[in-house]
């Protein structure tokens, strides 16, 4: 019989130290799937050198699947005019499996405020060694990028030493209420950056995929952030309620969620 999914929602007073709208203020979705699957945000790009001489970039390519392989299935990575076919294998402590590779860019364009250049990155499961149907598929955005931090060059992109000229930012928009809305977050950056700011710090919470999408498109740095108290409250019904029970998980999915995204430096 027909299954219901059911989402309930309890906005309760004093449950934030600002205006957090009610309802449902960020996309849901219900993600079907076959038996044999990528994880939920387990594809990721790793830069692992670059070469500004000579442009040329090695990457780190990972996915991690869930589920039972059938037969000799492979994973197959496409980005940049490249395909590289992976066997995956068992990942320990996992009930799935691993594929990971290497891949050397030319011609490679670092991501910055100045260049927000992406790249396609396509992943694919495909039964029989490559030859038979394609269990699952999934194509992602990334970008190359270095990050370093000592006490000689402070902070450094793509080893250039810079300052970070950034804002805190509330979800919310304004008169427009709490729900995203992509229009207006592209705005918002376009009216940031033309006064040069660089970077924002997501005051106080855990930002959305679509923010970051905006974000990494439009060239701006991230400092996501996590929760806005810990155990102490700040207010009645705030996050101190459920931290003990819950700040693991959030920051795991925090991690998971925008590892990907260049625009989290």
């Amino acid at each position: 019989s027909p299954n219901t999914l059911a989402v309930h929602l309890q906005n309760v007073e004093e449950s934030s130290r600002w205006y957090p709208g009610a309802g449902l203020i960020r996309p849901v979705k219900l993600i079907t799937t076959g038996k044999c699957h990528f994880s939920e945000w387990g594809i990721n790009v790793e830069t692992q050198y670059w070469n500004w001489a000579e442009t040329t970039a090695t990457i780190q390519l990972t996915a991690f699947l869930d589920g039972n392989l059938e037969g000799n299935s492979i994973v197959r990575f496409s980005t940049h005019g490249r395909t590289i076919d992976v066997t995956p294998e068992r990942a320990d402590g996992r009930g799935g499996a691993l594929a990971a590779t290497e891949l050397t860019m030319n011609n490679a364009e670092c991501w910055s405020p100045e260049n927000p250049r992406l790249y396609d990155l396509k992943v694919s499961i495909i039964a029989n060694g490559g030859t038979g149907k394609v269990l699952d598929t999934k194509t992602v955005k990334y970008g190359i990028r270095t990050i370093d931090v000592n006490e000689e060059g402070g902070f450094k992109l793509n080893g250039i030493s810079r300052k970070i000229k950034g804002v805190c930012l509330h979800h919310d928009l304004g008169m427009l209420g709490a729900a995203v809305n992509k229009s207006a977050l592209i705005r918002q950056v376009e009216l940031l950056k033309s006064m040069g700011c660089d970077a924002i710090r997501t005051a106080h919470s855990i930002p959305s995929q679509m923010q970051m999408e905006v974000y990494d498109s439009l060239g701006m740095m991230v400092m996501a952030e996590s929760f806005d108290m810990w155990v102490y409250p700040k207010c009645k019904n705030g996050y101190a309620r459920f931290y003990k029970d819950w700040w693991k998980r959030d920051i795991q999915n925090l991690v998971l969620s925008n590892r990907l995204h260049p625009s989290a430096v």
